[in-house]
């Protein structure tokens, strides 16, 4: 053998993929998930408030009264 070292490094890591399949083997928890409504009800009401800011600036205003009769 020209690399000892490459050798063991290579039989550990073979070693831990083999076992990482076996039925006792360590198991991690999925991160628990957002539901997707919690995300969809967040994205209406952002997106509403926008819309409500955007119109209360762009709605008309009234225009300013005029006097027709002049002032005596």
């Amino acid at each position: 053998m020209e690399m000892p070292a490459g050798y063991s490094t290579a039989l550990t890591a073979m070693q831990r993929h083999v076992n990482s399949a076996r039925p006792n083997a360590p198991v991690r928890p999925d991160p628990p998930r957002r539901s997707p409504a919690a995300l969809t009800t967040r994205l209406r009401a952002t997106t509403a408030n926008a819309l409500h800011r955007l119109a209360y600036r762009l709605e008309p205003r009234p225009a300013p009264a005029r006097d027709t009769c002049p002032a005596a």
